[in-house]
């Protein structure tokens, strides 16, 4: 007696070869998507480690420099004067008034380097006069407004944004 030979079975191997490798390439993908998820994290914290030293660094000069707070607001809070320095004051004795005006410029000068705006302005929602420290990057700016590229709007933060906000006191 000859045994039949069962034709029906035929590609059904290749078939089950097929659909694994179709799970197999769903379950890459999403790999791949939480590996750029943890790329745009860890870059967004590097941003807001940059942005908390810079603050810090002005916050600290602010206060060591106590007695000029207005030239320091003024300073940065004008574009064009924000990283210009009339005096080196590594190398020459400076007044309270130009070590306001050289610490800004290398607060600021630092920030620019790293694709960050700063400004300085009245924290928002507060009536007691203090300042806070804006540090924006991306495609926000260091600004209090009712746009989507604004750090605040009014008293709110605003969500789109990528910027940080430090109180000086």
């Amino acid at each position: 007696m000859l045994m039949k030979t069962i034709n029906y079975q035929n590609g059904v191997g290749l078939i089950e070869v097929l659909v694994a490798m179709l799970i197999l390439a769903i379950g890459v993908l999403g790999f791949i998507a939480l590996q750029y998820r943890a790329v745009e994290a860890t870059s967004e914290s590097g941003y807001r480690v940059q942005a908390i030293n810079i603050a810090r660094d002005l916050a600290e000069r602010v206060r060591i420099n106590r007695g000029v707070v207005d030239t320091y607001m003024s300073e940065i809070g004008t574009p064009d004067k924000q990283t210009v320095s009339a005096k080196n004051c590594f190398t020459t004795n400076c007044s309270t008034t130009e070590l306001a005006d050289f610490d800004v410029a290398q607060v600021t000068v630092r920030a620019r380097s790293v694709g960050m705006s700063m400004n300085v302005m009245e924290c928002q929602g507060n009536s007691d006069g203090r300042n806070c420290v804006y540090v924006a990057w991306g495609d926000t700016s260091a600004t209090n407004g009712t746009g989507q590229g604004d750090c605040t709007n009014n008293t709110a933060y605003n969500p789109a944004s990528t910027c940080l906000i430090m109180e000086l006191y």
